[in-house]
């Protein structure tokens, strides 16, 4: 077995089970446990699953992290991220884009990039978009308002998102899972992204490598309602084939820089 393969097993066997051991894991794929064990360190690493002390349980699903923890998290990452898709796009484009870490770097490095119409569900993007130095149109939506995630969510925002017909969606997801769907923690965002995507004519994720083979509970989109993928590093054979498949151009932003 291909250590791929035996990874993908090892994923799979963990989902399936609230707890799997590291000598369950070994006898099952029969290999060694030190094998299993740095098959387990880099599937954690990856988010994949959570290594425990003697074997793994699964990811959780249903929680996210606040906003302010995520910001700081992986923020060079992010930051390569935003300036990379900011110059995806030509000036005078009209975008929808929804409420995270990752798409509050973008709206900074998209203030620089050029002029803009902006429609936004986040505080944070519209604060960001406002206090640039190349200040386009920018509309916040209104709704309820959810100060953990400085964002505003429900019907209302839905409604509102459904009337317009942008260029380009840009969404940021909590995961995107071995079957190549793009997940959400929450359900009202999980609406959201999706009736962006809707009023959309191309779609865009921005996503650090973490969310690559992670689970969430909430599906957004399949893999083909995603036109570009923008990331800090290239997903693995099997994902990579996958998208591709779907039609998901990957775009790599180098955070070394």
């Amino acid at each position: 077995m291909k250590p791929e393969e035996r990874r993908e097993r090892i994923a799979t066997l963990v989902r399936e089970a609230s707890k799997v051991s590291v000598d369950e894991l070994a006898g099952l794929l029969d290999t060694s446990r030190e094998t299993v064990r740095r098959d387990l360190a880099l599937l954690s690493e990856q988010g994949v699953l959570r290594k425990v002390h003697g074997g793994a349980v699964p990811t959780q699903t249903a929680l996210e992290s606040p906003l302010g923890d995520r910001r700081a998290t992986a923020r060079a990452e992010k930051i390569a991220i935003g300036k990379t898709a900011a110059a995806l796009f030509e000036p005078g484009d009209s975008l929808l884009v929804d409420a995270g870490s990752t798409t509050a770097y973008f709206a900074e490095a998209l203030g620089h990039a050029g002029v803009f119409t902006v429609v936004t569900n986040s505080v944070l993007v519209a604060s960001e978009l406002w206090a640039a130095p190349n200040r386009g149109e920018v509309y916040l939506t209104g709704g309820r308002y959810f100060g953990e995630g400085h964002e505003v969510l429900g019907p209302l925002v839905v409604e509102q998102i459904q009337r317009l017909h942008a260029d380009h969606a840009v969404l940021t997801i909590g995961a995107i899972d071995a079957r190549g769907k793009f997940m959400d923690f929450n359900t009202d965002e999980a609406f959201v992204a999706r009736a962006m995507i809707a009023s959309a004519r191309h779609t865009t994720v921005l996503a650090d490598s973490s969310k690559l083979n992670r689970h969430a509970l909430f599906q957004v989109c399949e893999a083909s309602q995603v036109n570009r993928l923008v990331t800090d590093r290239m997903p693995d054979p099997a994902m990579v084939n996958l998208l591709q498949s779907a039609g998901v151009e990957i775009i790599i932003a180098d955070h070394t820089k």
